[in-house]
């Protein structure tokens, strides 16, 4: 399998498939794949992820095309994570597996449905799109005649689980002691492999947010000077190329300034990480867990890129067209629960059925289930069927 992989070449603190803790149900070792491969595949072909293709990231997906989706965010971060963790010498597939993973069950309409949802689920133990995430890959697909979920690999639901309250890492770890849950109430660390994926989303989003928010209208080049982050490379792309100064070649400028941000993060990661893995020298990915994270910016590019992280909050989330489709959506999101709440019957069969059967919490839980599984478009069908009321395009 080595020659096959080249997994020999990998650091000793890397993830190792052939050193898996192994799935929830034993399956034969796939003959031409390794197991994260065989993650990275469940998870490509699972309905959840083609849904993302239809839920938002910024913008909802009619007000463009070329606006960045679920989807291809995922799809972005996979890309950064494969490139980061080939320098590092750690796992790819396990990088790309976690990154494909790790919002396949966000809630349509983005952070808006979200919020949303945990608001209706505060009597019921509230909403988390990591914890529904695993509960997908768990639970939700339905893909298998043996069992529910993908049943993947530990390391790679361990990767999804980026953010877990105490309270829930508790009622994870009853159910499956010493499993995904048990870092959190041990205060560790997870892989390399996962610490690298919480990054690279963050790279991801920051530079595609940028590009969509001017391809908007609602930040321009000349509000972006004041992020140190982004105009340092404008000013080096400009200085090289004089002719991108034109406001014909603007859009030329702003993807050359974002290249060369992106390139800057990337291989600050890469730096900071060897220097870090020199520094404590890991010799077991268990080691791993003891010790603080190692995959991280230097301290000037983490302010840089916090700064950077405000400013989109500030002008590009917090701008006042994006609040009001988002007070939309989140109306949405509340008066579906509400419905379904008070006929389950308006569901599909399956989680209609397991809101009838249960308790308070149960139908909650079914209910949640089923808008986060939603796309947006659907999500405003779904609306306009059961009140008459349209509130948003689709």
């Amino acid at each position: 399998m080595a020659a096959l992989t080249g997994y020999s070449t990998l650091v000793l603190c890397a993830s190792d498939p052939a050193k898996s803790r192994g799935r929830r149900y034993l399956e034969s070792p796939p003959p031409t794949r390794t197991e994260y491969q065989r993650d990275r595949d469940r998870i490509v072909h699972s309905t959840a992820f083609r849904r993302l293709v239809y839920k938002t990231q910024v913008f909802l997906n009619h007000e463009g095309d070329l606006f960045r989706t679920r989807l291809t965010h995922s799809l972005e971060v996979a890309q950064l994570g494969r490139s980061i963790a080939r320098s590092l010498q750690i796992n790819e597939d396990l990088v790309e597996a976690i990154s494909l993973a790790h919002d396949l069950w966000h809630t349509p309409f983005g952070h808006a449905g979200q919020d949303a949802l945990n608001g209706c689920m505060a009597d019921f133990g509230g909403f988390e799109h990591n914890l529904q995430s695993l509960r997908v890959v768990d639970k939700l697909e339905e893909r298998y005649p043996l069992y529910d979920g993908l049943n993947l690999t530990f390391e790679t639901r361990e990767g999804i689980l980026k953010h877990c309250s105490r309270a829930h890492a508790k009622q994870l770890e009853d159910v499956e002691p010493n499993g995904v849950g048990a870092r959190f109430l041990r205060n560790e660390r997870p892989s390399l492999e996962a610490q690298l994926c919480n990054l690279a989303d963050e790279i991801a989003y920051n530079a595609h947010d940028i590009d969509d928010g001017v391809r908007s209208g609602l930040i321009t080049l000349s509000q972006l000077e004041d992020v140190p982050l982004f105009d340092a490379y404008r000013l080096s792309a400009q200085a090289e190329h004089p002719a991108l100064a034109e406001p014909s070649r603007h859009r030329r400028l702003l993807y050359e300034a974002i290249r060369r941000m992106l390139s800057a993060q990337v291989y600050d990661v890469i730096d900071t990480t060897k220097a870090a893995l020199r520094l404590h020298a890991p010799a077991h990915p268990d080691e791993v867990r003891q010790l603080p994270v190692m995959v991280s910016f230097r301290s000037d590019m983490r302010e840089r890129s916090t700064a950077l992280k405000q400013f989109l909050f500030r002008h590009l989330y917090r701008h006042p067209r994006v609040m009001e489709t988002t007070g939309h959506a989140q109306h949405i999101v509340r008066e579906l629960f509400d419905a379904y709440m008070t006929k389950p019957q308006d569901m599909k069969a399956a989680f209609a059925a397991q809101a009838l059967e249960g308790d308070a919490h149960g139908r909650a839980r079914a209910v949640a289930d089923f808008i986060a599984g939603m796309t947006d478009r659907f999500a405003v069908r779904e609306h306009e069927r059961l009140t008459g009321r349209r509130l948003l395009q689709e």
